[in-house]
């Protein structure tokens, strides 16, 4: 075989190989997305038709031209039992609830891992698995005395008696306590020779490095924040204060005309309203959600 020959075979193109199970796997992660995205459609479909049609076909599959005045009700429109409560204030409650929730679970997070993993304690492994175990306690099972205690300090109706009972956070301390224990010891011993102090080391060096796993925890927790119900339900009745997965069904009481025919547009409108923000969260952290919670590199 010539010099020219070899080459030739070399630089062929290899035809890829049609494989079974290629189809078999891309059919069924397509089935799956569809799954999941029917229902969205018909809720998206439905929030523009008038009441009276949906309460006659039931769900949609086409678009009319309601979209815009269901959705301009929903968010604008004081339709609560006071009449003073609308969409929009039940979103801005809705955001402060998430946002406080992801951002003081991170604070109290990395503040316990950091404690666990450099300050040479005694009972510093004692301690994480005590937090730990935390875990198999949900808020339902400790939901009475939390109340008795908020109640105890005043913090009824108030967005601190929302947030506060609810940012300490076993999941959070394990993923920031296994970063922190990644971080080379070398890293250490440098920022002591240089004269960082605890402090220093901790917010000019640990933070910047727990980009990514800030992201992915703060993803977790502000989808989980935002999706409260039975919390904001005991903590809050004063209307000003309820969330918007909290007041979807209270203001649709109103809405519904004198229970007459309820307003199915105006709640498809809201149940999409409260589906973006986590969704927006999700898309725009997912490259830094992946790394933070897949990357071993750290």
């Amino acid at each position: 075989m010539t010099k020219t020959e070899t080459n030739r075979g070399q630089s062929a193109p290899r035809k890829r190989r049609f494989k079974l199970e290629h189809l078999l796997d891309h059919s069924i992660l397509i089935l799956g997305s569809l799954f999941m995205l029917v229902p969205v459609y018909l809720i998206i479909a439905t929030s523009s038709f008038d009441r009276i049609t949906v309460a006659r076909k039931g769900l949609q599959y086409t678009f009319s031209d309601q979209m815009a005045e269901n959705f301009h009700m929903a968010m604008f429109e004081s339709t609560s039992f006071t009449g003073t409560v609308d969409g929009f204030t039940m979103l801005m409650n809705s955001l402060i609830l998430g946002m406080g929730f992801a951002i003081g679970k991170i604070a109290i997070s990395m503040m316990a891992a950091y404690a666990i993993v450099y300050f040479r304690l005694r009972f510093a492994t004692f301690a994480f698995w005590l937090i730990f175990t935390t875990l198999l306690l949900p808020l339902e099972v400790r939901i009475l005395p939390t109340y008795e205690i908020v109640q105890g300090l005043g913090m009824i109706n108030t967005y601190s008696g929302l947030i506060i009972p609810l940012i300490a956070s076993a999941t959070g301390t394990f993923f920031f306590r296994q970063f922190f224990r990644s971080v080379p010891e070398e890293l250490v011993e440098a920022a002591r020779i240089d004269g960082a102090g605890p402090v220093k080391f901790f917010i000019d060096i640990l933070v910047p490095l727990s980009k990514t796993m800030i992201a992915a925890i703060f993803i977790i927790m502000f989808v989980v924040g935002w999706n409260q119900y039975l919390w904001p339900t005991l903590i809050t009745t004063d209307e000003g204060l309820f969330t918007l997965v909290r007041g979807i069904k209270q203001i649709m009481l109103v809405i519904a005309d004198n229970n007459k025919i309820p307003e199915f547009g105006v709640a498809m409108a809201l149940a999409i309203i409260a589906m973006l923000p986590p969704v927006l969260i999700v898309l725009f952290f997912q490259s830094w959600f992946v790394k933070g919670l897949v990357e071993s590199d750290k």
